[in-house]
């Protein structure tokens, strides 16, 4: 079995990233807009749709608020095997840190597969560096300025 495991950090705040996270069914607005184009949820479950026209049927394992992890099994297509798991951590030097981790069958697939999530992760990052900024501005926005009555 192939495992592959990709890896970012952002500036971005634990909470901020977690939430977007764990928001299942808005990978397409929140967390890697243009890598999915479309998230419809199903009962324990979601159907992500790719920008380049490749759909999956996702089974939402788990979403775990104290570890900040989610995990979930693509249940069809031609993987005989696929789990996937996405963990919010933070890094040495204060970063948030995002790990996500797929388990496949067969190997061959992890090629294909590697591919796509380092696709997917630098959608990520530009997507939680963005959100990051757009916080630090509106908490600069926020603080009183000197010297005005």
């Amino acid at each position: 079995m192939a495992s592959i495991r990709k890896e970012i950090s952002t500036a971005a705040r634990p909470a901020d990233v977690w939430d977007a996270l764990r928001d299942v069914g808005a990978l397409h607005t929140r967390l890697v807009p243009g890598f999915v184009t479309d998230t419809r949820l199903e009962p324990g479950a979601r159907i992500v749709t790719f920008g380049n026209g490749m759909t999956a049927r996702e089974l939402i394992v788990t979403i775990d608020d104290d570890e900040r992890r989610i995990v979930w099994s693509v249940v069809h297509g031609s993987l005989t095997h696929h789990n996937g798991s996405a963990q919010v951590l933070t890094d040495a030097k204060g970063l948030t840190k995002v790990v996500w981790v797929a388990d496949v069958l067969p190997d061959e697939a992890a090629g294909h597969v590697g591919a796509m999530m380092e696709q997917g992760m630098a959608v990520m990052k530009q997507t939680l560096d963005r959100l990051a900024t757009e916080k630090q501005n509106q908490s600069v926005e926020a603080q009183p300025s000197e010297g005005v009555l």
